[in-house]
């Protein structure tokens, strides 16, 4: 692998050349290579899944004021679930870094999702190991941050389309949101939300905005119904 074209390509430059190699070492050409010490990259993978957790967690609480806990909990799912990770990695063209046994490379291992998911974490395990969790944190504002700020995840948070395709899957299409209730002055005003399904109400939230109030009426219409 080209280390240097890799670190140059990220404006990173590791201390310990092994460790970013071992992250982007698959188990099977360690098997292939057994006569050498090479380590594949399973323990930075478990390392950096931790770190990433926590640097998500972290932004989410710091710029999420007004999310509750399960909705925060749900948001972080989204970010670090094998799809969002794959994207991450293929953005930044981790697959072509890989060192891979022969039979992997030969049936398409490079761009196999599960398997680009894991150089991504075991990469932010290494970087976490070789710079610390600040420089860690760093990469994550660059390449995953950015990411939340533009709504690339709002889909996990859509309670109103997850309302609407469950209301409809029992051949159900009178649906409404209306404003029932401002409270505040305007400047720190709070919208109170109710959801009507068939006339009935189905959920009632409260937001900042009357989106976010929406949104939340949605969401304890899906809960009431799936109970």
């Amino acid at each position: 692998m080209n280390i240097s074209s890799l670190q140059e390509q990220l404006d990173i430059t590791f201390n310990d050349h092994d460790l970013i190699r071992q992250a982007f070492t698959h188990s099977s050409y360690v098997n292939e290579h057994r006569e050498e010490s090479f380590s594949d990259n399973e323990r930075l993978e478990f390392l950096g899944d931790a770190v990433l957790e926590l640097g998500v967690s972290q932004y989410l609480y710091r710029n999420q004021n007004s999310m509750a806990e399960g909705d925060l909990t749900k948001l972080r799912a989204s970010i670090v679930c094998e799809p969002s990770l794959v994207n991450f990695a293929r953005e930044l063209n981790f697959g072509e870094y890989i060192r891979l046994g022969k039979g992997e490379e030969q049936t398409g291992g490079r761009d196999r999702p599960a398997l680009l998911a894991d150089v991504f974490e075991a990469f932010l395990g290494a970087l976490y190991l070789d710079k610390g969790y600040d420089v860690a944190t760093q990469f994550l504002e660059k390449y995953v941050f950015p990411k939340i700020k533009t709504g690339a995840f709002s889909h996990a948070m859509d309670y109103k389309s997850q309302l609407q395709e469950l209301v409809q899957q029992h051949k159900i299409h009178n649906i409404e949101y209306s404003i029932v209730e401002e409270n505040g002055p305007s400047h720190d005003k709070e919208f109170v939300s109710q959801v009507l399904i068939k006339g009935d109400v189905a959920g009632v939230g409260v937001g900042r905005t009357k989106k976010e109030a929406e949104q939340r009426a949605a969401k304890n219409g899906l809960d009431s119904y799936n109970d």
